[in-house]
């Protein structure tokens, strides 16, 4: 794979506050990686780096083996904060997005209805921006990072205001610009998301990386496994099997997590002796859980308990 973005041990303060603390990581063409964790983490200081918003306090980033500003033209860049002129009607913002960039708002029309088209907003093309609902503008924020044909998207939060059949939308477009070799970095605090659309995971906490590799490994690296079981019979026992750690036990399901070690196999043998076994299935432990483990937070239940 070719490394397309190198953060290589980057600091930046805000006065006293150290808002990231010798961050590194790599991002690969045809990967997505999601720089993921809690709001306040450094994720947007990061990106701001990488996109030259910002300049480390040490440390250096370099992209396509260059600095910043030698490629920023390379890049496509989609900020938290929402920068759109609500005035302007949709096809004329990505035309003067264009014209900002120094092309000929003329040799990109055809680029921005593309765009408009692919994001559904073809009909609203003449309709001012301040007309659309959160989760349009926060499309056309996205046809204007992808309008240049960038090599490195960066996404801060690219999900914010996108509803149900729109985050599907968004995100088979970054698993298809993915496949045609587009190196793609999203920032997200929604790991759910993050776990079906991402290859590679950075996980950040106070500014600094606390778990990074390919999704599986980094899933695999800690939580407990939980099973589930659907069920005919009186469950209550299963809570005090060897190596379940906590179970929660309904009418005919129940979801049990397994103690560090223990033998699935072990506990479906204990239930098919006592139950009429409908469903058995063993879920690795999700992004949510990996991360609350490697920060100190305990498991999900605990949090929300």
């Amino acid at each position: 794979m070719s490394r397309i973005l190198s953060v290589l041990d980057v600091v930046k303060h805000y006065g006293k506050v150290k808002a990231v603390d010798g961050v590194s990581f790599e991002v690969a063409a045809g990967r997505i990686t999601g720089l993921l964790g809690r709001n306040g983490a450094g994720k947007t200081t990061t990106l701001r780096m990488i996109t030259g918003v910002l300049h480390p306090d040490s440390g250096r980033v370099e992209l396509f083996d260059k600095g910043v500003d030698e490629a920023r033209d390379r890049l496509g860049y989609l900020p938290e904060e929402r920068g759109l002129y609500r005035k302007m009607r949709v096809l004329d913002h990505l035309l003067f997005l264009a014209e900002i960039k120094g092309r000929p708002p003329a040799t990109m029309r055809s680029a921005a209805e593309r765009w408009l088209k692919r994001f559904e907003l073809w009909e609203k093309r003449d309709a001012r921006v301040e007309a659309l609902s959160k989760g349009n503008q926060q499309k056309v924020q996205l046809a204007g990072a992808l309008l240049f044909d960038p090599d490195l998207v960066v996404l801060d939060e690219p999900g914010s205001g996108l509803d149900p059949v729109n985050v599907v939308l968004v995100r088979r477009l970054l698993q298809e610009l993915a496949a045609e070799g587009k190196a793609i970095l999203l920032s997200t605090h929604q790991m759910g998301e993050a776990e079906k659309l991402c290859d590679e995971i950075v996980l950040v906490h106070d500014g600094r990386v606390v778990k990074a590799g390919p999704l599986a490994e980094v899933k695999a690296s800690g939580g407990r496994d939980a099973v589930h079981v659907e069920f005919e019979g009186d469950a209550a026992f299963l809570a005090d099997l060897p190596g379940v750690a906590s179970a929660r036990v309904d009418t005919n399901r129940a979801e049990l997590r397994l103690a560090p070690g223990a033998d699935a196999q072990a506990v479906l043998s204990a239930a098919v002796g006592q139950l009429r076994i409908l469903r058995f299935e063993v879920v690795a432990p999700s992004l949510e859980e990996v991360f609350l483990e490697a920060v100190g937070g305990g498991t999900a239940e605990e949090v929300a308990a």
